[in-house]
């Protein structure tokens, strides 16, 4: 077998392709090691001898099958799960509900008076890092803290 790695490589270049893309016939091989110009490869392109593999792309079908199984609780054990179990469990859906009930609440407090502006601010911040459960958490905490303004 002679070595073709001139020709491979050169062919690569005229295909724009990588090296281990490019297919060299082995029944040619003689009329292959004879082409040492770019247009001897560009002839032996023409006439199917050299050829550029097609891309191969990652296969999808391990995942497929990996999803299927986790539908039906399948790979879903202690050493699959990262995070604590209330990092894993509460939608999103759930998180806006909570979050939006909480401003409502802060917001009416604001507007009332019973919440002053440098309060209201900590406390938003607070409700946007998961400080508080519920509304009722949040009036709990107000109240301990003695944050709010009592109307006498």
């Amino acid at each position: 077998m002679t070595d073709l790695t001139n020709q491979k490589r050169i062919a690569s270049e005229v295909l724009g392709c990588g090296v281990h893309r490019v297919w060299l016939n082995p029944e040619a091989a003689g009329d292959i090691a004879v082409a040492i110009t770019r247009a001897d490869i560009r002839e032996q392109i023409e006439n199917g001898n050299i050829k550029a593999e097609p891309i191969k792309g990652v296969s999808r079908g391990r995942a497929r099958a990996r999803d299927a199984k986790r539908k039906y609780g399948h790979r879903k054990g202690q050493g699959k799960r990262k995070g604590k179990k209330g990092a894993r469990t509460p939608s999103k859906e759930q998180w806006i509900k909570k979050i939006r009930a909480l401003r409502q609440k802060l917001k009416e407090m604001r507007a009332d008076g019973s919440l002053d502006k440098s309060t209201y601010c900590k406390v938003y911040r607070k409700a946007k890092g998961g400080e508080y459960r519920s509304v009722a958490h949040l009036m709990a905490h107000l109240e301990s803290e003695k944050l709010i303004k009592r109307e006498e």
